[in-house]
């Protein structure tokens, strides 16, 4: 996918609110796929390979221990995860160190109302999160389309509007700060 002719989809639906000693990010956007499709693209690690920021070392369709490697162009970084819930295909949830992560589908007359609930330390990370979240996701779609792009991930993110969509959400949920 080319930066220059890259243009991220409308913002998705967001809200942010306290939640215990963090905050949790609920992204909400709505897929022409079916949720079985939409499934597979977030627990396959082939196809998760291909639009998120991390590689997993197993199918996270089942619970238990994974290891997800965040890359970062050159740079990758194991970390371990557990996948708490895995409800084929409604609902996966897991933890990333400090993060846990609840994606939830719903099948609508079109395809698939995919909610994100990501709780994070604190509400700085909120737009940092939405902001990654949306250009995977922009990813994730052209994926399902059959149209695949190579993953934008890390700083990488920086070329495809990643501080725009920051302030932009920033501003739309009121917490982190534009700019940062």
């Amino acid at each position: 996918m080319d930066p220059s002719t890259y243009r991220p989809s409308p913002l998705a639906t967001t809200e942010a609110h306290p939640d215990g000693d963090g905050w949790t990010l609920v992204f909400v956007r709505d897929l022409d796929h079916p949720r079985e499709k939409v499934w597979a693209a977030l627990t396959d690690p082939a196809r998760l390979d291909r639009w998120a920021p991390w590689a997993a070392d197993r199918d996270l369709g089942a619970v238990g221990d994974a290891v997800l490697t965040m890359v970062d162009g050159d740079t990758r970084e194991a970390m371990p995860a557990a996948v708490t819930l895995a409800e084929r295909p409604v609902l996966l949830e897991y933890t990333l160190g400090g993060d846990r992560l609840r994606w939830e589908l719903a099948a609508t007359a079109t395809g698939t109302r995919l909610t994100l609930r990501h709780t994070v330390a604190g509400p700085d990370w909120v737009p940092k999160v939405a902001a990654g979240w949306h250009v995977c996701l922009d990813v994730a779609e052209m994926l399902l389309d059959g149209e695949p792009v190579e993953a934008v991930r890390g700083r990488a993110a920086m070329d495809y509007g990643w501080q725009d969509l920051h302030d932009a959400y920033a501003g739309a949920l009121g917490v982190g700060s534009a700019g940062s």
